[in-house]
């Protein structure tokens, strides 16, 4: 989910490193709410706070001219350090039901919700790049913003809204993670904006902006999430891991970069 939000913020030519700082905060929030508000506040919460960083994010980089890699870092250190202030770093345990059953329950007691979630997001977010003006103005600001602003788009309006969503996409995140675990502690979402990042790289999209789509990124995070799933089984460290991964990235990007030239 967080690579989808990275999807379109990547095809602008930006990137956001603070997609898993923005989840922590939404899944301590979670915790820390639910009993007092309930389900569907908690929820709707969540979704604005992550909504409004990433917007926070779109505005630092058109309005403020920060570097999108500068502004979301920065963005980062925020949300993660707001995340251990509200807990002061000890994780608040989850202990309502139904709001576990978002994410351990299963629709006619056969498919994980959610898988069916995610599916949702994944074709919500083709139809939305295909078939939407917006989804046009995104790959076209990628292409060249230049020609883009030439051309009558609103080049720092629908900058700021692709970063908005990345937000959102990570509140989404954020609070599916919550009730995964059943607990929220600040330490969420160490390393994920890596694999968001992964996600889109391998899934065919262009650092650079303009290229890419969707069902790559879920292609993408197939072949992350089996590449974890196979170190895990065979017990390869976590630290090697991260440096797979890494790795995995730089080949992408580096493949990327040469079809390009050639």
């Amino acid at each position: 989910i967080l690579g989808l939000g990275q999807t379109f913020v990547i095809l602008t030519g930006g990137i956001d490193l603070s997609v898993g700082a923005v989840l922590a905060l939404v899944v301590v929030l979670s915790g820390g709410l639910l009993p007092q508000l309930g389900i569907v506040p908690t929820i709707l919460v969540a979704m604005l706070v992550g909504t409004v960083l990433g917007v926070v994010n779109g505005l630092g980089v058109t309005k403020g001219n920060v570097q999108p890699f500068v502004m979301t870092l920065g963005m980062q250190g925020i949300a993660r350090g707001m995340a251990y202030i509200y807990t002061g770093g000890m994780p608040i345990p989850i202990l309502d039901q139904q709001f576990l059953f978002l994410g351990n329950g299963y629709i006619f007691n056969t498919i994980p919700l959610p898988a069916v979630l995610f599916t949702s997001l994944v074709v919500i977010c083709a139809l939305i790049l295909r078939y939407t003006a917006f989804g046009r103005y995104t790959y076209a600001i990628g292409s060249n913003a230049e020609a883009a602003r030439l051309s009558g788009i609103n080049v720092e309006l629908n900058k700021i809204a692709v970063y908005g969503l990345c937000g959102f996409m990570s509140a989404v995140a954020g609070v599916l993670y919550a009730s995964q675990l059943a607990v929220a502690p600040p330490i969420a979402g160490e390393g994920y904006e890596l694999d968001s990042i992964a996600a889109v790289v391998v899934g065919g999209a262009d650092m650079f902006g303009g290229e890419g789509g969707i069902f790559g990124t879920f292609l993408g995070a197939i072949i992350i999430g089996s590449l974890s799933n196979i170190l895990n089984l065979t017990g390869v460290s976590s630290f090697v891991q991260k440096l797979a991964k890494g790795a995995l990235i730089i080949a992408a990007v580096i493949i990327k970069a040469r079809g390009r030239k050639q």
